[in-house]
């Protein structure tokens, strides 16, 4: 997969996965920001849809082709096991940070393994697959920042999936914020917060 990967300065690591039309160049300042003593490993998707890199492919802008979506759920993590070995990284501080379709991929990598990151931080995620039996999460705290206003993502969908989340015994804490589905200044520094372990926030 086209990525790239900056050594830090701690053992711990920071898996970067960019929305649609992204790249992996796109969250690099949001990571630097969370963590700029962590690792840095940025993924690209593998996916085009009209040009747009992806990280699944999808049939509308709501309805997902699961066969794809489990497909790249494994060669994500493939990849992820292989950039273990090949960088040399701890596997056990691993922290995946996704936006949008990114965090849906991110998402589905937890509802597939057990211990697939230490802590995860998904932004704008959706319920990217149902009817999985449940791997156990437990010590895998997740942060998921929502808004009031995402149309993509509504109240009852963050509820599902941290339900989800929290039944397979993850740590499950949801931010809101009064937007819609763009990444705000916000909840980025919620996420900052919530990492440090400075501030938990209860979903409301």
């Amino acid at each position: 997969m086209i990525h790239i990967f900056k050594k830090g300065q701690s053992d711990k690591t920071l898996l970067l996965l960019h929305g649609t039309g992204g790249n992996e160049h796109d969250l690099l300042s949001i990571g630097k920001l969370i963590d700029p003593d962590a690792n840095i490993l940025s993924v690209r998707g593998a996916i085009l849809e009209c040009g747009m890199p992806r990280f699944y492919k999808r049939i509308s802008m709501t309805e997902f082709d699961y066969e794809s979506l489990i497909e790249e759920t494994h060669n994500l993590r493939d990849f992820i096991d292989d950039s273990v070995k090949r960088y040399k990284l701890n596997r056990s501080k691993v922290t995946a940070i996704g936006y949008s379709n990114g965090a849906n991929i991110a998402a589905s990598i937890l509802l597939h393994y057990e211990s697939a990151f230490e802590k995860a931080i998904l932004f704008h995620p959706m319920v990217p697959i149902r009817g999985l039996e449940l791997p156990d999460l437990n010590h895998t705290q997740i942060f998921i920042g929502s808004g009031h206003y995402d149309q993509m993502m509504p109240e009852h969908e963050v509820q599902e999936l941290t339900q989800m989340f929290e039944s397979a015994n993850a740590i499950v804490d949801v931010f809101w914020t009064d937007y819609g589905h763009q990444l705000s200044k916000e909840e980025v520094l919620a996420a900052k917060s919530w990492y440090e372990g400075k501030v938990v926030y209860d979903e409301i």
